[in-house]
């Protein structure tokens, strides 16, 4: 008895260090410099943090030994402007209904998109084109930020930069 106590605290006490692994899809990844930009965003949560990005491939895992560290990496890298579903949290990526509907705005500037090169800004352009109503954009690779004017919501704009694989903050 005393051999079966033992060992089931010691069970208990491996699982309390288990790993967490935490899988992102969905996530724009176009060259080495998103690739980078991704383990950059990520690591930046502390040393217990591991992120394999693969080259040109849209998942992202994320290994941590506490799971609010896993998800601190996750929202490390929508903040650094890439955006990707986390396995098992569909839920949470998905929108709050409105009570009412969303008012149209005309005119919207977007920052912190991970714009690197020319393939992030044709996916981004792409993404945009997609939000009808939408009739002029500034996108351009390397830059901070760019605006987007016509007759649009700001749900179907983020909706559309995350479908691509993108984040970014909309005003």
């Amino acid at each position: 008895m005393k051999f079966f106590t033992l060992l089931s605290i010691l069970a208990l006490a491996a699982s309390v260090r288990a790993e967490t692994t935490l899988t992102m899809t969905g996530v724009h990844n176009c060259c080495g410099s998103c690739a980078k930009g991704i383990t950059k965003a990520g690591m930046s949560v502390g040393s217990d943090v591991t992120v394999t990005v693969p080259d040109k491939g849209t998942t992202v895992t994320i290994v941590s030994k506490k799971k609010g560290d896993a998800k601190k990496a996750a929202e490390a890298i929508i903040a650094a402007g890439y955006y990707g579903k986390i396995e098992g949290e569909e839920s949470a990526n998905k929108p709050a209904v409105a009570a009412k509907p969303e008012a149209k705005m005309t005119k919207a500037t977007v920052s912190g998109v991970h714009l690197c090169c020319k393939k992030c800004e044709i996916a981004a352009a792409d993404a945009v084109k997609t939000v009808a109503g939408i009739t002029k954009t500034d996108i351009v690779a390397k830059a901070t930020s760019f605006t987007v004017e016509g007759e649009f919501t700001k749900s179907e704009l983020v909706a559309a930069l995350n479908a691509a694989g993108f984040a970014g903050d909309i005003k």
